[in-house]
């Protein structure tokens, strides 16, 4: 029976995702399955694949496994054709739970009510600012070394020493835009789970 559920899509793209990457032919993960005894024939992996056919808990386990894995990664996956789901990333969840809360969810380390929801957000909230803070620092101390080199600095432009300190300084930029954009974010998730949106 085919299915068009968020989980099952999820867990589909999943298992092709992990089996590729790990270089495995669909035979060759039937094989294995076999000899650890939770056999499933390569024509019914196939099928997982395409969504045609629903993965059980105990084929997830097993699956998760060889493909050196967990279920909490092949449950949680986002397809790399979805970057912008229409709706819930799983199936039977709000639909505003992002990736990460929803792999905090399956393992155990939150849990999807309100006050939980807002408490996730809140720390991840806070643990953006303090790497944030760190990354501005970091900033600060590259652009002091620049400044104490002075001229030489202009002179040797080229200069390995110089060019080294140049990219700390690019790549700390790089990084504290990143942090402040996804600390943004997460504080407008916050303010929307905070309002029960």
């Amino acid at each position: 029976m085919p299915s068009s559920l968020p989980t099952s899509l999820a867990v589909s793209d999943a298992i092709t995702h992990y089996r590729q990457l790990r270089e495995l032919t669909i035979d060759e993960l039937a094989y294995v399955l076999l000899m650890l005894d939770h056999p499933i024939p390569a024509d019914a992996i196939a099928e997982m694949e395409r969504c045609a056919r629903l993965v059980t808990v105990d084929d997830l386990v097993a699956i998760a496994y060889v493909l050196d894995t967990t279920p909490a990664v092949l449950l949680s996956h986002i397809p790399i054709d979805m970057p912008e789901p229409a709706g819930p990333l799983a199936t039977g969840i709000p639909s505003d739970v992002d990736q990460a809360e929803l792999r905090a969810w399956i393992e155990g380390k939150t849990m999807l009510d309100r006050e939980s929801r807002v408490s996730w957000w809140e720390e991840r909230a806070g643990r953006l600012r303090v790497r944030s803070a760190h990354h501005e620092e970091q900033l600060q101390g590259a652009y002091a070394e620049l400044r104490e080199l002075g001229d030489l600095a202009v002179q040797e432009a080229d200069a390995p020493p110089v060019q080294r300190l140049q990219w700390r300084i690019q790549d700390g930029e790089h990084a504290l835009n990143q942090c402040e954009v996804a600390l943004a974010l997460t504080e407008v998730r916050l303010d929307k789970v905070r309002e029960g949106a």
